[in-house]
């Protein structure tokens, strides 16, 4: 791994810097997600934009937008060659920096809920917390990432000032789980503490299999979403599992 140290991390404005952020994340979702004109419409206005560099190559970058709560982080992504090297934490930290000099409380952001390491990043190792289940947020998006099923988001909230630390319940009910063929297999949901599994790889499920990634998704909208009417997201285990404490009826 890269240690932080080695990596510059610099807030971008210029059009040359913009287009390679704009490459960058075309050659990670295999489309466009965003234009190098609304990047630059965007930080001249005063929003965040910044780039991960180690010896002047772009390793990562992140983009996002003041909104009514806080700051909104619409898109983040690392190169293939910079991936498990620290490189997105450290764009989070250099965001949430960002943030607080300019005295904003909360970043949010949604990410895909069945991508088993962006669950364990964002509510493990950063502390967010879901705030809502939002199925279809972006509507079908046909990249190499969300293939051409429906786009269900969790929105999270990062709290600045106090990070929420993962909390582990002992016992939980589980009610959803991995069977034997790699499918979504419900169980019980009348606990109080409850665990909710994602597929190891739900991306290159996508690839081999769409109905079965579909499954997943239908699955997990179904179960989550429902737990968290009336619960909780408290952290997500690294072995895939949400954690969920829901209020007793």
């Amino acid at each position: 791994m890269v240690p932080v140290t080695e990596l510059e991390i610099r807030e971008l404005g210029e059009v040359a810097d913009l287009a390679a952020v704009a490459r960058l994340f075309d050659s990670i979702w295999g489309g466009k997600p965003v234009s190098v004109e609304l990047l630059r419409a965007m930080a001249v206005a005063g929003n965040y934009i910044a780039g991960a560099y180690e010896a002047d190559k772009l390793l990562g970058a992140c983009f996002g937008f003041l909104g009514e709560t806080g700051l909104h982080s619409h898109i983040a992504g690392v190169a293939s060659h910079g991936l498990g090297r620290g490189v997105g934490y450290a764009l989070k930290q250099h965001q949430r920096r960002w943030a607080l000099d300019r005295g904003l409380g909360t970043i949010s952001w949604t990410y895909d809920p069945l991508v088993r390491r962006n669950g364990h990043f964002n509510l493990t190792k950063l502390g967010a917390r879901p705030v809502s289940y939002i199925p279809d947020f972006y509507g079908r998006m046909n990249d190499s990432i969300n293939g051409s099923d429906e786009t269900d988001r969790l929105l999270v909230a990062w709290d600045l000032n106090t990070p929420q630390r993962t909390i582990e319940p002992a016992g939980a009910t589980t009610a959803l789980s991995v069977g034997d063929d790699g499918g979504p297999v419900a169980g019980g949901v009348d606990g109080s503490v409850l665990r909710v599994a994602v597929p190891p790889d739900i991306e290159a499920l996508r690839r081999t299999d769409p109905a079965l990634a579909r499954s997943w998704r239908v699955a997990l909208r179904e179960v989550l979403q429902g737990l968290m009417v009336d619960g909780e997201v408290v952290g997500f285990d690294r072995a895939g599992w949400y954690l969920i404490v829901r209020e007793r009826k």
